[in-house]
């Protein structure tokens, strides 16, 4: 799945994109396992994505609960069994 990435915030630690060609939404968080650092990507709606990058605050909180694995049904990619831990 190709992800492109419209927003990145260094200092959140997230980035907020479309998926292509699907055109679904996502905010995605870096992790990182024994082998490799790769991206999480969570979905979300046009609604969400509207108001994370009005109130960059909301968009943290989620990335933040997102690390806490409080959004693992939201996940377009199911991880892994040697699933990483966020970074």
């Amino acid at each position: 799945m190709p992800f492109v990435d419209t927003f990145v915030s260094r200092a959140g630690r997230y980035a907020i994109g479309t998926e292509s060609p699907s055109g679904r939404r996502y905010l995605s968080i870096p992790v990182s396992n024994r082998l490799v650092d790769y991206e999480e990507h969570y979905g979300i709606t046009d609604t969400q994505a509207q108001r994370f990058l009005a109130e960059p605050e909301l968009a943290r909180q989620f990335a933040d609960a997102c690390r806490a694995r409080l959004h693992d049904d939201r996940l377009l990619t199911p991880p892994g069994s040697d699933r990483g831990v966020a970074t």
